[in-house]
């Protein structure tokens, strides 16, 4: 494909499709080939969903390719259930590989031979330091490291030991290879890195065959050069690497020589985004597990209820910049609320029943109702809804000393059951603690539907489920994981002192409308009045459903309310 023949998406502007496209335009390269690089020691995060999508997204819309390729150099940290289930998310966002899925471990060879011909050119030497040592050779942002004592050994030397490391003649942490840079340099990382150690671990895809391992420093953009990845982007904290990135490739015959670019990492507040601390709080059982509906992880916002889309989109309105900010909660909250309004079923449900018992309605009698399943898609279709003697409405919606502008039910007063009848509260009967249990209404039999035939207003319309048909479940509300914006910060040493007391409500004997019976892992729902569910597929049995609240309908936190 030619530069003119290259597809381009309008997307909003930022320095990175600035630069692609000037790069196209000039015919620096005449497709791009970027790559999203995780290492398989954890789950992906919301922050890495930033990633994905800027790396994948720019290879759709410029007409290129985007790699997956797993930096598994650290074999005691990776497991095949985390890469499982990176592959898993990165197709649940929306984006494809193909053919080009790649490991770093396929390079370990290649590694290991660019190695050997840095110390032959006399850019790489065996240092017998310990890590401490070498810790305090480094020197500090305002002192010069200090040379090791054995920067100078012989490049036959090097090459012979380095081979012996590679056999397993050395025990882990007695030698290193490090690069011979500049020990002056004002760029720490560029104070002879370490680009080798050994580690005497099983590594899982190559087994026992190596003993030797290279540091993310020097594999990452040798992968980069082997697999011609045009643009290498990765985020801030890279920046003050770059110049190793590009020391590396300039002293290698190397097939490619890719340009690193950085943005701004995905920070959000209310949450921790450090692989650490998302550790801790599994390990700690501070969370339910890595999908807990609470985590920022991929599974979690998942399993809460996130749709792709959603995530597309909240990446899409945040953008990419040069500096770190925080982004607020509430956007990524707005995304979802914005994609489940549109495409969200309606349904009935009622969370903390009270039960209303409808005098004259005729006993062991059931309709039937019509209920759009979206008031403004009627494409989507409609659903029909069972009516008997005796509904639930939620205890909120229920006042026996109704406050000034309150109208929903109460006693003397009309309010309309959505879709079926106009009722009125005649009276109420109270448990030995003088607790309404069950309110008794009459209803007007000629208001089927809703509507009044004398035309009278009826301001008060509610929701409600049949008694004799509603399905039982556990509901889930999810709150901020977090009680403060920046947990962890300056005036917070411990980011676990506040995590939110309330941050899940678990209410059972919930009265569903019988149609969410059959509601499957994908399906998400707006239940009228209440917010956007979805079923929680882990912990559903049957007979015993479990539904997850995903968002309130309007956000919560910034309106007075918390």
């Amino acid at each position: 494909m030619t530069t003119e023949e290259t597809p381009v998406v309008e997307k909003a502007a930022n320095f990175i499709r600035n630069i692609v496209t000037d790069d196209l335009k000039s015919g620096k390269h005449h497709t791009i080939v970027t790559r999203f690089p995780p290492e398989p020691n954890g789950y992906l995060h919301i922050g890495h969903a930033k990633s994905i999508c800027l790396n994948f997204g720019l290879a759709r819309d410029f007409g290129g390719r985007c790699h997956l390729r797993f930096d598994d150099t650290n074999p005691t940290k990776e497991d095949i259930e985390y890469e499982d289930s990176i592959k898993e998310n990165v197709k649940w966002l929306g984006f494809e590989w193909g053919q080009h899925m790649y490991y770093a471990s396929d390079y370990f060879e290649k590694f290991y031979n660019y190695a050997v011909l840095l110390i032959e050119k006399g850019l790489a030497y065996v240092d017998s330091s310990s890590a401490d040592e070498i810790r305090a050779m480094r020197g500090t942002l305002s002192e010069p490291g200090k040379e090791s004592p054995y920067r100078n050994r012989s490049v036959a030397e090097n090459v012979d030991l380095f081979a012996r490391m590679r056999a397993g003649e050395f025990e882990d942490g007695s030698q290193v290879l490090r690069l011979k840079i500049d020990m002056a340099s004002p760029n720490i990382n560029l104070r002879d890195p370490v680009i080798y150690r050994i580690k005497k671990v099983n590594h899982h895809r190559t087994g026992d065959a190596w003993c030797i391992y290279p540091m993310y420093d020097y594999a990452h953009c040798i992968s980069d050069a082997i697999e011609g990845i045009t643009h290498s982007i990765c985020t801030l904290e890279f920046e003050d690497h770059r110049p190793l990135y590009d020391w590396v490739l300039d002293q290698l015959p190397v097939p490619s020589h890719p340009r690193q670019i950085e943005f701004a990492r995905l920070n959000l507040n209310y949450t921790v985004m450090s692989k650490r601390k998302l550790l801790e709080l599994v390990q700690e059982k501070l969370v339910d597990g890595w999908d807990d509906p609470r985590m920022p992880t991929l599974v979690g916002i998942r399993r809460r209820g996130f749709t792709p889309e959603s995530i597309r989109a909240f990446c899409e309105t945040i953008g990419v910049g040069k500096s770190d900010s925080l982004i607020d909660m509430s956007i990524l909250e707005d995304a979802v609320r914005e994609d489940l309004n549109l495409r969200a079923p309606r349904a009935m449900a009622v969370l903390r029943p009270l039960k209303v018992v409808i005098e004259g309605y005729p006993e062991g009698q059931t309709e039937e109702f019509e209920a759009a399943n979206h008031p403004n898609n009627p494409d989507m279709g409609s659903r029909m809804v069972p009516f008997s003697k005796t509904v639930y409405i939620e205890r909120d919606d229920f006042q026996e000393e109704p406050a000034k502008g309150f109208f929903r039910m109460a006693p003397g007063k009309e309010v309309r059951l959505r879709y079926a009848y106009i009722v009125k509260c005649e009276s109420v009967v109270k448990d030995e603690n003088g607790e309404v249990v069950e309110v008794r209404c009459s209803y007007d039999p000629g208001s089927r539907g809703g509507s009044a035939p004398d035309g009278r207003k009826i301001k008060g319309t509610i929701h409600w489920v049949s008694a004799e048909h509603a399905v039982n479940a556990e509901v889930r509300l999810y709150d901020r994981l977090f009680s403060t914006p920046n947990p962890g910060g300056k005036n917070e040493p411990d980011y676990r002192t506040s995590i939110n007391p309330n941050s899940i409500e678990e209410l059972t004997d919930c009265k569903l409308e019988p149609s969410l019976a059959t509601a499957t892992q994908e399906d998400r729902f707006q239940f009228e009045r209440l917010g956007y569910f979805c079923p929680d597929m882990k912990d559903s049995r049957p007979g015993a459903l479990v539904f997850n609240r995903t968002a309130t309908l309007r956000d919560s936190w910034n309106d007075g309310k918390r």
